[in-house]
């Protein structure tokens, strides 16, 4: 297993189009046939020292091999997602983990 995991800033973090059409960019994008399963969130309404909250939407994105990842990378609908979308933030972080076991 894979998951990598996308944290987005927005530029108009209270713009209601704009979380909207991110949104709408992530669903398209996770039809990707190498996405095993994924999760559009925002921050929970959780307030403890170790949270960050800072972000305007997460998305999970679990894949059965790195391979996968690598091929989902370069995949046509990734990188239209990124030309139709990349004007929306102002951050991007992403945190990509492999099993350990």
């Amino acid at each position: 297993m894979f998951v990598h995991h996308v944290y987005f800033w927005l530029k108009r973090p209270s713009s209601a189009e704009d979380l909207q059409a991110l949104v709408d960019g992530l669903r398209k994008l996770s039809a990707v046939p190498q996405i095993k399963s994924f999760h559009i969130g925002r921050p929970a309404d959780t307030n403890r020292p170790v949270i960050d909250a800072s972000y305007s939407v997460s998305w999970l994105n679990i894949f059965d091999s790195a391979e996968d990842e690598a091929i989902y990378q370069e995949h046509p609908m990734h990188l239209e997602f990124i030309a139709t979308c990349s004007h929306l933030w102002e951050r991007v972080v992403v945190y990509d983990s492999a099993e350990l076991v």
